[in-house]
């Protein structure tokens, strides 16, 4: 699912649980995805935190989450 892009932001603090349970699932899945030298903290935070931007704009599609997170996985963080 995807919002309008003129839905107001949120804070993920606004987020609701289950939401919150897909994105986790969304960064494992992405995470798992990336090459084994860049599985580092640094770079599955991250991942995480493009996620968690995405989703505060209001894409809350998986697969859109999971292909962004992969993006950022690409470059090991520095």
């Amino acid at each position: 699912m995807r919002k309008s892009p003129s839905s107001p932001k949120l804070s993920p603090m606004d987020f609701e649980p289950e939401l919150v349970s897909t994105l986790k699932s969304v960064l494992d899945a992405a995470v798992d995805q990336i090459d084994v030298a860049n599985r580092t903290p640094a770079t599955k935070a991250k991942m995480a935190e493009r996620i968690l931007r995405a989703a505060s704009n209001g894409v809350t599609d998986p697969r859109h989450l999971t292909a962004v997170a992969i993006e950022d996985g690409k470059q090991p963080a520095d």
